[in-house]
């Protein structure tokens, strides 16, 4: 997807990420035409980028049971 600036990303929690210490993902969809996700743990490490329609499917998929174990 090439690169991004992120220094706009508005970083969110999912609300039920629970009192863990932080361990879970953070997602930023504020940004121009990609959905931003990165590791709580690791702020400044990698950042996956999905288009709308990609996180779309994803979370759709993630309702319907598609990737339980």
């Amino acid at each position: 997807m090439g690169n991004h600036d992120f220094a706009g990303a508005v970083w969110r929690k999912s609300t039920r990420s629970g009192s863990n210490g932080g361990d879970c993902v953070e997602v930023a969809d504020n940004l121009p035409d990609i959905i931003a996700v990165r590791d709580s743990k690791d702020r400044s490490g990698p950042i996956l980028t999905f288009t709308p329609d990609e996180w779309e499917a994803f979370l759709t998929g993630a309702k319907d049971g598609e990737f339980d174990l």
